[in-house]
């Protein structure tokens, strides 16, 4: 089947076989068994979560129904079918039917949610301060190459981003996004000099209350001609950070209000030099975004040899918790009206209002970890079976025998944000945890 990615006014193929940190942010390291670039990866190689048949005690007879997923979904007029993107019999393919069932909602999009106001937020003070020049995407197609994701913004051909264990693969050489700037080369050799990229991103993470696999990011990129920097007494570096600076400044105090700032230098591999911005807000020190000056390789490989620019990339969610008061990550995906109704366009900073106290439930699971264990790949299972009701998974002990075998016990914790879980369910819920981390992960139980 030939996808059509649609940008910037032009049609890109984009195939996908049937057989099938943001930027500037940083990933968290996998082991070392699960870094290794997917170049290394080969047809023979084992996927992670295939299944294997496994003798079993009897089963708890309540079932839990999952709901339906979309075998098709379309983003900005892309039909995208789920069998292209996820395949369980394609050692390359990690997607699973919960990732996919994300793809086309696209929530920065929808105007009454703190998304989409923290977004159109962002909008107002760029068509205020650059009288509408930054050109705004945000109906971008999610699926990538690996070239775009990585190569184009120099992401390293050994950095841990990479692996299976951080990125969702559709097939050795596409994976849904990671970051907004996935798309910047492309823009930059389309010929703009300033746009903002909004769009969902996806990673393999863990599950507490401030991490999900689907997020969603900002990108926004300026270029300069050398006319606008000469003259001006300070090199094309020196020239394009000072305004980069002067740009998110008035970015937190726009959000924020008249906050204390302070820049922190960094790295990523895209800016150099490269900073993070953070502001004193509620008695702590907030990281905001990241950003620096664009690396001279990207503006030269894709026409723009005599340019500088800068860069910066935020995270929407991370902003929108914080100025809403919103204290769980999963409830930017309720449609529970009591959580949809507290928000309105425009209106940015409306605290939310709690409307359940449900108790947690806490199941414990214990067993031997082998060589290609990654926590991500349980948080992957444990996400394939609860879904949004598994609120945190967290490591409560782990040792290692005279053998060398190594023991973890994981505590998760199930809940709902919006009604009283049965027993029947937990039970279920967590025998099919059980099941399913020995059958996928091919470990031991105790």
């Amino acid at each position: 089947m030939l996808i059509r990615r649609i940008t910037c006014g032009r049609a890109l193929p984009l195939s996908i076989p049937m057989a099938t940190s943001p930027l500037f942010s940083h990933p968290k390291p996998p082991s070392p068994s699960s870094s290794l670039p997917p170049r290394v990866l080969s047809s023979s190689r084992s996927f992670p979560f295939s299944s294997l048949a496994s003798a079993s005690p009897s089963k708890p007879s309540s079932k839990r129904a999952n709901p339906p997923i979309a075998a098709l979904v379309e983003v900005g007029g892309v039909k995208i079918a789920k069998d292209d993107v996820v395949r369980e019999s394609d050692p390359t393919n990690n997607v699973p039917d919960n990732i996919f069932s994300k793809i086309g909602l696209q929530l920065h999009r929808r105007d009454n949610h703190p998304i989409a106001i923290l977004k159109n937020a962002i909008y107002d003070y760029f068509d205020t301060s650059y009288s509408s020049k930054f050109v705004k995407f945000d109906d971008l197609c999610p699926i990538v190459s690996v070239q775009q994701n990585f190569d184009e913004v120099l992401v390293p051909a050994d950095h841990v981003s990479r692996s299976y264990n951080d990125t969702y693969y559709v097939n050795a050489d596409t994976v849904l996004r990671c970051h907004t700037s996935a798309h910047q080369a492309e823009l930059l050799r389309d010929g703009h000099s300033y746009f903002l990229v909004t769009g969902d991103v996806y990673r393999r993470d863990s599950i507490d209350s401030t991490h999900y696999p689907v997020f969603h990011q900002m990108e926004g990129v300026r270029v300069f001609s050398p006319d606008e920097w000469e003259g001006s007494g300070a090199d094309a570096t020196s020239y394009a950070a000072m305004d980069l600076k002067k740009c998110l400044e008035g970015l937190a105090r726009h959000l924020f209000g008249a906050v204390e700032m302070r820049w922190v230098d960094t790295y990523f591999p895209f800016t150099n030099p490269s900073f993070e911005l953070e502001i004193y807000f509620q008695e702590r020190w907030m990281e905001v975004l990241g950003c620096g000056v664009t690396e001279q390789e990207i503006l030269s490989r894709n026409g723009r040899k005599d340019c500088v620019a800068w860069a910066f990339g935020l995270g929407l969610e991370r902003l929108a918790m914080v100025l809403f008061d919103i204290p769980d990550i999963r409830l930017f995906w309720s449609t529970d009206q009591r959580f949809t109704s507290q928000f309105s366009e425009g209106k940015l900073g409306v605290k939310f209002k709690p409307f359940s106290k449900f108790p947690p439930c806490y199941k414990d699971i214990s067993f031997w970890i082998t060589d290609s264990f990654t926590e991500n790949n349980l948080c992957e299972v444990v996400r394939g079976i609860a879904g949004d009701l598994a609120e945190e998974v967290k490591l409560i002990d782990n040792f290692t025998n005279k053998k060398g075998m190594t023991s973890h016990c994981y505590r998760i914790a199930f809940r709902s944000m919006e009604r009283s879980l049965t027993d029947d369910e937990i039970n279920q819920l967590q025998w099919n945890v059980r099941e399913a981390v020995q059958n996928k992960l091919h470990v031991t139980l105790r």
